[in-house]
């Protein structure tokens, strides 16, 4: 089978717009170019690739497969350009859920880029299912979840623990216990975070298997955000303890440990292939695993 890199940017190109016209204005090409190269690439393969229709195109299941393959081999590309030109340069795709981006990872990024100047790296907030399914067809270089991962065609390496604590006002009912069950504290108000935080996918989980179906109090954008509402007294909320622990430190709350066994969390990084990856993701997998990020460090892979 005989395909071109120029065909693979273009297929990629075009199943990410949607849509032919724009797919070859991203490839530099012309629509009736592009669309002569996709047939050409349907023909190699011996396969349907695309649903042309009115409204733009969709994949076939055939072109699904495609897509998947096509970034990978495009991304193996870029990093074995940035390996020869230069080591120490190079772009990283993490996607990481809320507790990460929000809590260690700034940290981390500071002391990755700051020893490799010529790093870039693209970090997107992500449901921990968007960022299995990412990694797994190439979209992100490494992800970053909590959780059990029993994805096929994946690697993880387990670098610390997520620990989910509740925090009260002081003043509150609950806030002379030591610790708790979720489904003890569901006749209260509870705050959570904004649409979207991997935290609050998990935790409604959670809320509906404890039979809670009210609505929030209350929705923030931050830890931050909601220990200052807990601590105003409007609620009670689930937090990552490394943020709750932090934010004690100047805020008024108590902390309760949770007593579900869901509230103790193994946190992961995840990639397809670690001896395909280049030596800045490899730094940064490192620097995870020594940094604790967090939680007590388990250094356990799966």
């Amino acid at each position: 089978m005989k395909i071109e890199l120029i065909d693979l940017k273009l297929f990629k190109n075009i199943a990410e717009c949607g849509n032919l016209t724009r797919g070859a204005e991203k490839s530099y090409l012309s629509p009736p170019s592009a669309s002569a190269r996709i047939k050409a690439l349907e023909l190699e393969t011996g396969q349907q690739l695309l649903f042309r229709g009115n409204k733009g195109i969709s994949l076939t299941s055939a072109g699904e497969l495609f897509l998947r393959q096509a970034r990978l081999v495009l991304r193996q590309m870029d990093f074995l350009q940035e390996e020869m030109t230069n080591s120490e340069a190079g772009h990283i795709r993490l996607f990481a859920n809320t507790t990460a981006v929000t809590e260690f990872l700034p940290e981390i990024m500071a002391t990755l880029l700051s020893s490799r100047p010529g790093v870039t790296v693209d970090l997107q907030e992500r449901l921990t299912h968007d960022i299995v399914r990412s990694v797994l067809d190439g979209s992100a270089d490494l992800g970053i979840i909590s959780g059990e991962i029993n994805e096929q065609g994946l690697e993880a390496i387990r670098f610390s623990t997520d620990h989910l604590v509740l925090a009260t006002p002081p003043s509150h009912p609950l806030a002379s216990d030591k610790s708790i069950k979720l489904s003890e504290t569901l006749e209260y108000e509870h705050i959570g975070l904004h649409e979207g935080s991997t935290l609050l996918d998990f935790l409604r989980r959670q809320y509906r298997r404890n039979g809670y179906d009210r609505t929030l109090r209350i929705q923030v954008r931050s830890f931050e955000a909601m220990c200052r509402v807990i601590e105003a007294g409007v609620g009670i909320g689930v937090v990552p303890e490394s943020a709750a622990k932090r934010h004690a430190q100047t805020m008024n709350i108590t902390l309760l440990d949770l007593e579900d066994a869901w509230a103790t969390r193994d946190r992961s990084v995840l990639f397809r292939d670690k001896s395909a990856l280049p030596g800045s993701a490899l730094m940064l997998i490192e620097m995870l695993i020594n940094s604790g990020a967090g939680g007590r460090k388990t250094s356990m892979r799966c």
